[in-house]
């Protein structure tokens, strides 16, 4: 019994194994993974979503689906052959001891060959051609979707990065200011009422602080999820030229928010030089911590050069999806040919060779002709086939109207977004900066008690949000050039712009990049 056994377990693995070498049981592909420490940049992002995306998988099975149908379709050109053989035996008994037996032996071969059948066979071959140039766009679009994903949640990661340094800065800010309020108090200088307004602005701070780094959580799922990577380890990003943080790579990295001691412990080690109120100093230092969170390290934003009739050009001969349509429409006009043919006779050709053996003498014979079939149809049924086919086509001439006007729609409503946001950016750069003098100012002017504890933190709220709408329309504007790169069917159309500083910017990002890699071994 265990011979039995141990030999259907050989049989089993053997069986297994022959289904895995034979390519029956294979994964449809291999999951791109990051390895820990991983420096990404945005191409890269995007060539692991590509890789790991089931959808671009489903999209290129359907191409292969879709180019079996064409070579079935194909197959109506190539000869018919049949093989036939047989043996049959008969037992005659007709009485009184009177019969006897009749057999025969018998084989053959024939051949049929379609001749013509008035365009039925070439008007399914080019339905189902243009199906797969069909398909094919319909790959091509879901790779411009994935690439599009990917940069939403990366620009998203940057975002959030920035705005966690913006946090940061702001807790500094409130815990300078409730030192100096507290030493103003104990002096005797200032109202408790301040004292405890900067308490309640330090603890709010911390609090922004969490909802922060909770927000670049959420970020870091969404760029993982975008790349459909699981249990991804700690790697980092790097910046683009159109949103370099001050530094140039950001930690993809879960971190421990929840643990609010370890957050207090972090933003208590932090020494705050005490004030000197004899030389008036407070000001300055608080300016000069305030100057160091410079969100955008040496920002140069380069306008695209581009004309809203261009871009639009460009999406009439490049949206994939528009040339899906059209591929429809004309594989819904072979559909139409072919259901009013199906009324038409196939003329073809025969040939055939039989061999016999009985008791008889043996035969053999050849046989050779041509036929024209009329199918057994229905009428009504191919009529209505036709009602249907016809319907079909003028669907598909409507979907090519409503995609010419939403490419339209697409492009115009991206390219005025991407311009917007182009000259927003140096305008909300300017009040950063414009918010910076302003809380210097309003320090200096409450150390010397020429105004009071509200326009002190009027000033530190402008600057804080002025930093905020600064990084997040920088956002913005990328989500709005990568919508309107969709919208024009090209995924990095927009980028050849800036190959040129590009190119200038190699050698300091290969430098930086050995140096990130000693930091990361650290």
């Amino acid at each position: 019994m265990q011979k039995i056994r141990r030999k259907s377990s050989i049989l089993n693995l053997c069986l297994i194994l022959g289904l895995f070498f034979t390519g029956i049981v294979t994964p449809s592909f291999a999951i791109e993974e990051i390895k820990e420490g991983d420096i990404l940049s945005l191409d890269d992002c995007i060539e692991i979503a590509l890789k790991n995306n089931p959808n671009i998988q489903i999209s290129k099975n359907n191409v292969k689906l879709i180019e079996s149908r064409v070579g079935q379709a194909k197959s109506d050109y190539f000869p018919t052959l049949g093989a036939s053989g047989g043996y049959t035996g008969n037992t005659i008994d007709i009485g009184n001891n009177y019969g006897g037996n009749d057999y025969y032996y018998s084989a053959g071969v024939s051949l049929r060959q379609l001749i013509f059948n008035f365009g039925k066979t070439n008007a399914n071959i080019k339905m189902q051609k243009f199906n797969k140039i069909a398909s094919e766009f319909d790959l091509t679009n879901t790779i411009l979707q994935t690439a599009y994903n990917v940069k939403n949640a990366y620009y998203g990661v940057l975002a959030s990065r920035a705005k966690i340094d913006i946090a940061k800065s702001n807790l500094e800010i409130n815990k300078r200011q409730h030192e100096q309020i507290k030493a103003f108090f104990e002096e005797g200088l200032k109202s408790r009422i301040d004292f405890v307004n900067a308490e309640v602005n330090l603890s709010n701070s911390k609090i922004e602080l969490i909802g922060a780094e909770t927000d670049y959580e959420n970020t870091l799922v969404k760029l993982n999820n975008a790349m459909y990577v699981a249990y991804a380890p700690n790697y980092s990003i790097k910046n683009t030229e159109t949103f370099n943080l001050k530094e140039n790579w950001a930690d993809v990295k879960f971190l421990n928010i929840g643990n609010y001691k370890k957050l207090e412990e972090e933003i208590n080690t932090k020494n705050v030089e005490p004030l000197n109120f004899t030389n008036d100093k407070s000001s300055t230092l608080l300016s000069t911590t305030v100057e160091k969170n410079d969100i955008l390290k040496d920002y140069t934003f380069i306008p695209l050069e581009l004309s809203f009739e261009e871009a639009l050009d460009f999406a009439k001969e490049n949206r994939p999806d528009f040339k899906s349509y059209l591929a429809t429409k004309d594989a819904m006009t072979e559909a139409l040919k072919y259901a009013k043919r199906e009324y038409l006779p196939n003329l073809s050709a025969s040939a055939g060779y039989t061999w016999r053996e009985s008791s008889a003498p043996t035969t053999s014979s050849f046989n050779y002709g041509a036929t024209i079939d009329i199918a057994s149809f229905n009428p009504m049924k191919t009529k209505y086939k036709v009602d249907e086919a016809e319907t079909q086509l003028e669907i598909a001439k409507e979907n090519i109207n409503l995609i010419e006007k939403n490419i339209f729609f697409e492009v115009q409503d991206a390219y005025i977004n991407m311009v917007q946001f182009e000259k927003q950016i140096p305008l909300y750069k300017k009040r950063v900066y414009q918010a910076l003098e302003n809380l210097e100012l309003a320090d200096g002017r409450y150390g010397t008690g020429l105004s009071n504890f509200i326009e002190l933190q009027d000033a530190r709220s402008r600057y804080l949000n002025s930093q905020q709408e600064y990084v997040q329309t920088i956002y913005n504007y990328n989500i709005a050039k990568a919508k309107l790169e969709v919208a024009m069917g090209k995924e990095r159309q927009l980028e050849e712009a800036e190959n040129t500083k590009e190119e200038i910017e190699n050698k300091t990002e290969k430098n930086s990049k050995k140096s990130l890699f000693k930091g990361k071994n650290k």
